[in-house]
Order: structure tokens, then C-alpha cells, then sequence
């Protein structure tokens, strides 16, 4: 299982409030198979609309830290919005407050969304425009977010925070851990001998 104590990777700016799930990856892309490519899409109406959307800033290529503004991810339930923000990059994401639903499914994709006061999710923001390469670092162990001289006191839902320092975030993991002892089980099982 893949534990997830602390990211840490250049971070992105986009410090503004109730960006919905179908600004983050519009609804015309849900009909896909799989979330392959939906990187690519992140954000795609808001850019084009933008022509300067931190998304396509060289200087923001290669990020892995959202720093966002309140109620982000609000709107319709779909997985795919963490999904296409983590295959452009994205490994954590912080803001002022999350879209209880997409916070769900962030967490169930093991990217950490924690929450920071106003003043800090803005403070971070104006630091990391004002100087990309600079790293930013959020500790879900000590509860944190460090930019340069920014310390941020960093709130999560203490569920969602341990599933991830421990690995149980990853469901598929848990099941590789187990597998000898669901061979066990399985051999048990009358209706199973023929396939353990």
C-alpha cells in the first residue's frame, strides 16, 4: 500500500472560488472508457477563454500542487475531475475548502486536499506566481503547507488524513497485501477448489 505522509513538487495558482467539476474537466469528456487523456482536457473551456491560464504558463508546467481558493470541486459528483487534475500532474491540492463529494474522491485517488485559512491559501498563491520554481511541500503528518518562509497550518478530515499516512487510501493495494490470505479463504470455499 502506498502510504502518502508528504508532497512535495512546485505548486499552481488558481486561488478562486466555487470552480465547479465541469470547469475542472468539462461534461462532454465523461463519456470516455477509461481516464486516460483526461489531463490533456483539465480545464480546457476555462483556457481557452483565458489565454493565460496558469494550466498552459510554461512557467507552471510540470507543478504538482494546486493552491485553490473555497468550495472547490463543487458541482456535479463525477470521479473524473481529481482524476483529470491528477493525469495532468497533480499530486496534492490546497484551498480554503473542498466540495465534500469531490474531497471524497480526491482522497479515494490519493490526492491530499487539505484546507488552509483564506489569508494562507492567498498568501501561497502570490508566492508561488510571484516565484514558480520554488518548492512547496504539504506535510499531512504535521498538518502543514510550506512555501518559501510560508508555514501554513493545514486542516483534513482526520479519516480522510490517516487513510492516507497509512496506505488504506488504496484499495487495490489492501488487496495485494491480502492476497495469501484470500487464497486461504478461497481454498475454504466448496465452490472455489476448482479455481484456487
Amino acid at each position: 500500500m502506498q502510504k502518502i505522509e508528504q508532497i512535495t513538487g512546485r505548486g499552481i495558482p488558481l486561488v478562486l472560488d466555487d470552480i465547479d467539476t465541469d470547469r475542472i474537466i468539462p461534461a462532454r469528456y465523461l463519456r470516455c472508457v477509461t481516464f486516460e487523456g483526461l489531463g490533456e482536457h483539465v480545464f480546457e473551456d476555462d483556457r481557452r477563454q483565458l489565454p493565460d491560464h496558469p494550466f498552459d504558463s510554461p512557467q507552471f508546467q510540470g507543478a504538482s500542487v494546486l493552491v485553490v481558493g473555497r468550495n472547490f470541486g463543487c458541482g456535479s459528483s463525477r470521479e473524473h475531475a481529481p482524476q483529470a487534475l491528477m493525469r495532468w500532474g497533480i499530486k496534492a491540492i490546497v484551498g480554503e475548502s473542498f466540495a465534500e463529494i469531490f474531497f471524497g474522491n480526491c482522497t479515494a485517488n490519493g490526492i491530499p486536499a487539505v484546507c488552509v485559512s483564506p489569508d494562507d491559501a492567498q498568501k501561497l498563491g502570490d508566492a508561488i506566481a510571484a516565484s514558480p520554481a520554488q518548492s512547496v511541500t504539504v506535510d499531512l503528518v504535521n498538518s502543514t503547507v510550506h512555501c518559501g518562509k510560508i508555514r501554513a497550518h493545514a486542516v483534513m478530515q482526520e479519516e480522510a488524513r490517516q487513510s492516507l499516512v497509512t496506505g488504506n487510501w488504496d484499495f487495490l493495494g489492501q488487496l495485494v497485501e491480502a492476497a495469501p490470505q484470500i487464497r486461504q479463504a478461497a481454498e475454504r470455499l466448496p465452490y472455489m477448489k476448482n479455481f484456487a
